[in-house]
């Protein structure tokens, strides 16, 4: 394929440059100032709009179909699966060309998308979650009175359920087994969970730190959901590579993570979606209750982050009936931070977490062709990348996976 005349975005520096590319397989070989040709499939005559790397959500979650989880785990496993295709297929429509799963999605779903059996962005994912009994994975409410025994993994579709530092680390090895690409640690209370406050610390320091050593046993990461200033320094001292939220976040703590090269990936519109939409799909009232908790921090922590030196990544976590609010992240973003920064925490930061830096998130030589053509100006105005219609062509490992009438 040969794409002629465009205006291609350099996520890394955000400056444009006048230009032409060509694609050969599922990648780009060649990036020239003039006008190519010779044999090519399709021949794209860009006139001047511009072109950009594909897409990355660092946190998502395909698999939770639905915000009601008590009527989540009663559904099929295939129709579940079913459900998750249907998400998938939207993400890339939006034009993300890779994610990262933050829990819940598996081998099955990641190879299906790259076997081409279903479209999608394509995923890493962290399988199931480590969680704490009583954590932000243990979705029991407070009236089950689930028998002690000697067992100490509880396992679900989601999560484990898990206590003590050799249990974590049969839990760690068993998703590390199953293709986890990342090990995700539930490190404080959450918004969805029924039984813990935000304010609670999840996991020992010795329990974490023996989740990192497994994973950087596979040559992988942890990544850690956590609010609290005491949560984040808890977690990123044990060897926590992203903190996922990180809503109250202060100055010293965002200076730790500056300190010991830890990322954090902000997930401010699942709490605006929630906030606006969460209790007509089922949140329950208690978690609305702790929604207010940081809802409104959300912009002042990446604004604390930024000027701390933190890098940022782009996540979304929205859940079920709220996944087509993901482009929103965008716009809500601008309001603390200038475009070209948002645009390159979507996809240059997010390449350096998932370890695929000039892979992916960049268009350069030998890098995947993962590609955005876009009708508008995005680092003028950032909502165009909001709006589908101005998204005229996602191309993704070189196939042209959606056509607006390019």
């Amino acid at each position: 394929m040969i794409l002629n005349d465009f205006r291609i975005l350099d996520t890394e520096t955000g400056a444009y440059r006048d230009g032409s590319v060509r694609i050969q397989a599922e990648r780009i070989v060649e990036i020239s100032d003039r006008p190519l040709s010779g044999n090519a499939i399709r021949t794209i005559d860009g006139r001047g709009r511009v072109l950009m790397p594909g897409l990355i959500d660092a946190h998502v979650h395909v698999a939770i179909t639905t915000i009601n989880f008590a009527s989540l785990e009663a559904k099929p496993t295939t129709l579940r699966a079913l459900e998750a295709a249907g998400i998938l297929e939207r993400m890339l429509a939006r034009g993300f060309t890779t994610v990262r799963d933050a829990g819940g999605a598996d081998r099955g779903l990641a190879e299906a998308v790259a076997e081409g059996l279903i479209p999608g962005p394509r995923i890493y994912y962290s399988g199931r979650v480590l969680s704490q009994t009583g954590g932000h994975g243990d979705f029991r409410s407070r009236g089950d009175l689930a028998p002690m025994c000697a067992c100490t993994i509880h396992s679900s579709a989601f999560s484990h359920v898990v206590d003590g530092v050799d249990a974590v680390r049969r839990a760690a090895r068993e998703e590390l087994r199953r293709g986890a690409t990342q090990l995700k640690i539930m490190a404080s209370g959450g918004v969805a969970s029924p039984t813990d406050p935000i304010w609670n610390l999840q996991y020992s320091r010795e329990e974490m730190t023996a989740i990192v050593e497994e994973a950087e046993s596979w040559r992988t990461y942890a990544m850690a959901h956590a609010y609290t200033p005491e949560a984040i320094r808890r977690a990123v001292e044990a060897g926590v590579r992203t903190i996922e939220h990180g809503n109250l976040i202060d100055r010293a703590t965002a200076e730790l993570m500056a300190s010991r090269s830890a990322y954090l990936v902000p997930t401010l519109i699942t709490y605006f979606a929630l906030d606006e939409l969460g209790s007509a799909f089922g949140l329950p009232a208690e978690s609305s209750r702790k929604l207010k908790e940081v809802l409104t921090a959300g912009l002042e922590s990446i604004e604390i982050a930024r000027s701390a030196g933190v890098p940022m990544g782009f996540g979304t976590d929205l859940l079920g009936e709220l996944h087509d609010q993901q482009s929103r992240e965008f716009t809500i973003r601008r309001r603390a931070l200038g475009a070209a920064d948002i645009i390159r925490s979507a996809t240059v930061v997010n390449a350096e977490i998932l370890r695929a830096t000039g892979e992916i998130g960049v268009i350069r030589e030998r890098a995947r062709a993962d590609l955005l053509v876009i009708d508008g100006d995005p680092l003028e105005d950032i909502a165009v990348l909001e709006n589908p219609d101005r998204m005229q062509a996602v191309i993704q490992g070189g196939r042209v996976a959606v056509d607006r009438g390019m």
